[in-house]
C-alpha cells in the first residue's frame, strides 16, 4: 500500500472511533511505525475552570490513539491493533488554548505484541506534556 493510501486508511480509521471524533483528533502524519496525531484546545474539555487546562483523560485518549496508529503503520503490517498496557506519566499541564501534539514510535514488534513510545507536547515542544510507554496486540491475516 502506498503512503497516500495508508494516509487514506488511518483517516478513515481515526474518523470511525467515536472518541476521536468527539476530540477532533487529526492525522497529520504517518510513517513506517511513527505516527503524528493532534487534537486542538476545546473547553469542552478542561478539567479544572479555574486554570482552564485540558483534563488528562483527553490527553491519554489522543496518546493512546496515536500509539495504535503507529502500531498499524509497522512495515511488519498489523491488520488491527488494541492496547494491552498504557503506561502515561503527565510532565506537565498543557498551556491552555494550544493544540496538543502526540507523535508515536513503534520500535519493537512481535508476532503477537507491539510496543510503543509516545510523547505529546503543546506549542513548547521540547518540553513534554506527557510520555507514554505501551504494549498493543498485532492481529495479522491469516495465512
Amino acid at each position: 500500500m502506498d503512503d497516500e493510501r495508508k494516509m487514506q486508511v488511518a483517516r478513515q480509521f481515526i474518523g470511525a472511533i467515536p472518541h476521536a471524533r468527539a476530540l477532533e483528533m487529526r492525522l497529520d502524519s504517518l510513517g513506517a511505525g511513527e505516527a503524528t496525531i493532534s487534537m486542538p484546545y476545546d473547553l469542552r474539555l478542561v478539567g479544572d475552570p479555574r486554570t482552564g487546562v485540558i483534563h488528562g483523560g483527553a490527553v491519554s485518549a489522543l496518546m493512546d490513539t496515536c500509539c495504535g496508529a503507529a502500531v498499524m503503520s509497522h512495515a511488519d503490517g498489523a491488520l488491527a491493533t488494541a492496547t494491552i498496557d498504557l503506561r502515561i506519566d503527565y510532565m506537565r499541564a498543557a498551556t491552555p488554548g494550544q493544540r496538543i501534539v502526540a507523535r508515536a514510535v513503534c520500535h519493537h514488534m512481535t508476532r503477537s505484541v507491539a510496543f510503543v513510545r509516545a510523547t505529546a507536547h503543546d506549542d513548547d515542544g521540547d518540553l513534554p506534556v506527557a510520555t507514554a510507554t505501551g504494549a498493543f496486540t498485532v492481529e495479522r491475516g491469516r495465512a
